[in-house]
């Protein structure tokens, strides 16, 4: 599985679990608005989380392998789907249900990339 989408997904993982974002002084450096955060790591990978009503937009660059890529999540309750494709064609989709403590996710890219792991705040992913 490529970088980008593990970020993306275990970004989304922590949307998700916290319904909130912290940002880390020693992994990336993030600038904030009321709907809006981006963020730079000291690799040089950028991401940024727009938020609009049930909707989190997410954009990035993944500076190892020069590539752009977006993602689009809806949220209807506890279930969140996502769809996202990068600038070498890439594309994947997959869901997070909440249940509880514990988020179920699974994603298949077109990659051959696919996955269903279950993260809890207690015990992690």
């Amino acid at each position: 599985m490529r970088n980008a989408l593990k970020t993306a997904l275990i970004m989304l993982s922590l949307l998700v679990a916290a319904d909130a974002m912290a940002q880390v002084p020693s992994l990336a450096r993030c600038t904030r608005s009321a709907n809006l955060l981006a963020c730079v790591d000291g690799d040089g990978n950028a991401y940024s989380v727009n938020t609009a009503g049930n909707t989190i937009y997410l954009r990035g660059f993944e500076m190892a392998g020069k590539r752009h890529w977006v993602q689009t999540n809806s949220r209807y309750g506890q279930l969140v789907f996502f769809t996202g494709i990068a600038s070498d064609g890439e594309a994947w989709v997959g869901y997070n249900q909440r249940v509880g403590w514990t988020t179920i996710n699974r994603f298949s890219s077109s990659g051959g990339s696919s996955a269903k792991f279950t993260c809890n705040r207690i015990s992690g992913c």
